[in-house]
């Protein structure tokens, strides 16, 4: 013990060994702790997409009346709701039934409530009120929003019955940009009411109302709708001749007779064409473009903007180009936001392939196709006088198709054929789950309507509408659309002259002029 007291302990020389493996003890827990705050992070972040995500998705698929709804301005909640005139039918109905349990005193009370009963317009009242509507020309709204320019744009909308969409469709175009400069032509085949109610309810810009005066409607039995002695559709032309039905020489080329309710489409369209270009008073000399939308159609709040855009850059990115295109009829669109990675997408027609446009602002140029570039789309006076000029082309071809007809004109008669500009970010939606071609379960689906909704309002938030500039982009190779025979349902010698009575050089006044047609009086 007493050595071991002794001793004298020499410090050893200090060679760090202990303080690097301190340095290297403090750096792993450091490394450590960032890798958990990292993982933590990461862990959070993927949760928070995940809901966000979900929360997107619920919201999309959310298509309830009221969610609809809550994605549209206050103020404009009175295009979406029914004030259907046969409200104070059954109103007077309940009236009745109180009255009539009630006791004779308080019937003597009851008896003095006056309720209005609507009574929905014969026949004779309707072609009436349709012959003076296209007599009046009346431009409402004219004394808010002064006369049209001719640098403003003329909206055409063709109208059948389908209410629901409609209203939606005048709810998009009330919250797009610029939409009090233009005027919008309302172009009915079916004189309804509670659709003149809410068309004259419009108070953000110009409006008028015309007519297509043949319609099936006015002439339920009688062409141009269906006479009792017309032949059946897929009746033998053999038998026909032997029954000496109207129209047993003219079949189509597919040897099927004319259907009425396919036929009243294609008169339509090019009645509204040539009576917006040839014969209103406000627009016979307008020399801007005119836009063809159609009632189950949805537009973006920056169409108008756009459009302008196009129109401005024809000059260089497209000069033969003389049909300017908002929409297009790919199965899915992806949008896929700049900022919020989020995407949505909206079903739109129904072919197999699908669209990712993440951008806006691009444009493509390309030969008009009627399958493709029949929605929402532009031209001006030139171009329609080259198509009018065709009118026997449009006419004549056999099919009950406007956009084949149209295709088929610009092939087979104009010097310049159509060619468009698209915009790869569509402006203009279909929203119409039934129509002449598709008849599905709901017809009133609210489904695609909510997802349009969605779309154009993450678009909105990601800032990609109302672009500063347009970009030309190269198409995928384009197929030589190739000449092919129409789809048929127009062999008969009546539609050709009809259709053909319309491109008269006399403006067309109905109710005025009468048009004999192989015996039938207009």
């Amino acid at each position: 013990m007493s050595k071991i007291r002794g001793r004298i302990l020499v410090p050893l020389p200090n060679t760090g060994a202990m303080g690097r493996k301190r340095n290297n003890f403090y750096m792993r827990s450091i490394f450590v702790f960032a890798l958990c705050i990292f993982g933590l992070l990461q862990y959070h972040n993927f949760n928070y997409l995940d809901s966000r995500d979900t929360v997107l998705s619920d919201a999309v698929t959310n298509d309830s009346e009221d969610a609809i709804l809550a994605m549209v301005p206050a103020p404009l909640h009175k295009y979406l709701t029914p004030h259907t005139r046969n409200h104070t039918a059954a109103a007077t109905a309940v009236g009745a039934m109180f009255l009539n349990s009630t006791s004779a005193g308080a019937m003597a009370t009851a008896t003095t409530l006056n309720f209005d009963v609507y009574h929905p317009p014969n026949m004779t009242e309707i072609k009436r009120q349709i012959i003076r509507y296209n007599e009046m020309q009346l431009v409402l709204n004219e004394d808010i929003f002064g006369p049209l320019q001719n640098d403003s744009v003329i909206i055409v909308i063709q109208v059948h019955t389908r209410i629901t969409y409609l209203r939606h469709l005048i709810v998009s175009l009330a919250q797009a940009r610029d939409i009090s400069k233009v005027l919008l032509v309302f172009s009915h085949d079916y004189y309804d009411d509670d659709i003149n109610d809410l068309v004259q309810q419009i108070d953000f810009c110009k409006v008028l109302q015309i007519f297509y005066p043949y319609s099936i409607q006015t002439h339920p039995h009688e062409y141009p709708g269906l006479d009792p002695n017309d032949c059946p559709r897929n009746m033998k032309k053999d038998q026909a001749l032997i029954t000496n039905c109207n129209n047993a020489l003219y079949p189509d080329l597919y040897g099927h007779y004319r259907e009425a309710k396919f036929t009243q489409t294609k008169h339509h369209w090019w009645w509204k064409a040539n009576r917006v270009f040839n014969e209103l008073e406000v627009t016979r000399f307008h020399t801007g473009l005119v836009l063809f939308l159609e009632e189950d159609h949805y537009v973006a709040e920056d169409f108008l903007y756009i459009l302008a855009m196009m129109q401005q850059r024809t000059k260089d990115l497209c000069p033969q180009c003389n049909v300017l295109s908002l929409g297009t009829y790919l199965k899915t669109f992806n949008y896929y936001t700049y900022h919020s990675k989020l995407h949505a997408r909206v079903k739109v027609k129904k072919i197999d392939r699908e669209g990712i446009l993440n951008d806006y602002s691009k444009v493509e140029v390309m030969p008009w196709i009627s399958s493709k570039h029949n929605m929402g789309f532009a031209f001006n006076r030139t171009t329609w006088m080259g198509i009018r000029k065709c009118a026997r082309h449009f006419c004549t071809y056999d099919d009950y198709n406007w956009d084949w007809s149209l295709q088929h004109v610009s092939q087979q008669c104009l010097k310049r054929k159509l060619h468009a500009m698209i915009v790869k970010g569509p402006r203009v939606f279909h929203i119409g789950e039934c129509g002449v071609h598709h008849k599905n379960k709901n017809c009133e689906s609210n489904q695609v309507i909510s997802k349009v909704q969605h779309v154009l309002r993450i678009a909105r938030n990601s800032h990609q509408l109302f672009p500063r500039s347009l970009t030309l982009t190269v198409p995928s190779l384009v197929k030589k659309s190739k000449l092919r025979k129409g789809n048929g349902g127009w062999g008969d010698l009546r539609d050709h002259e009809l259709c053909l009575n319309m491109t008269l050089a006399t403006r067309f006044r109905p109710g005025l002029r009468s048009t004999k047609l192989q015996g039938h009086v207009f």
